[in-house]
């Protein structure tokens, strides 16, 4: 940008590469999405990984995934601006939990559209 100076940039590729965010891209696209998909790794060990007393009742993480994309996909048709709120149900300690989450659609590094899944209380 013209006339600023940049102390620090932080980029999507390096929060990928730090495991900020987890890139879900391929199961997205296979669930429909168009743009590439991240989740946080909020989102990747509240909602996605199973904890032991799940992964006893069968769940996996690829299906927990799924689950989450499925649920983003059907919010995302309802949805009319660039925020997606839509709720997952994940085992936690052996109990459903519903989990609230949003997605947001923006710029990525070279200002092309990409989708973060977040928790309510990330940026």
């Amino acid at each position: 940008m013209e006339g600023f100076n940049f102390i620090s940039v932080y980029t999507r590729a390096e929060a990928i590469e730090d495991g900020v965010l987890i890139d879900v891209s391929k199961t997205a696209r296979e669930g429909g999405f168009k743009y590439p998909v991240a989740v946080t790794s909020g989102v990747w060990a509240e909602v996605v990984v199973p904890d032991e007393k799940a992964k006893n009742r069968g769940e996996s993480e690829r299906g927990r995934l799924w689950d989450l994309i499925s649920m983003m996909r059907i919010a995302a048709k309802q949805s009319k601006g660039a925020e997606i709120k839509f709720k997952v149900i994940a085992t936690v300690e052996g109990k459903e939990k519903l989990h609230d989450l949003r997605a947001e659609v923006g710029p990525g590094d070279r200002g092309e559209p990409v989708v973060t899944v977040m928790l309510p209380h990330e940026d």
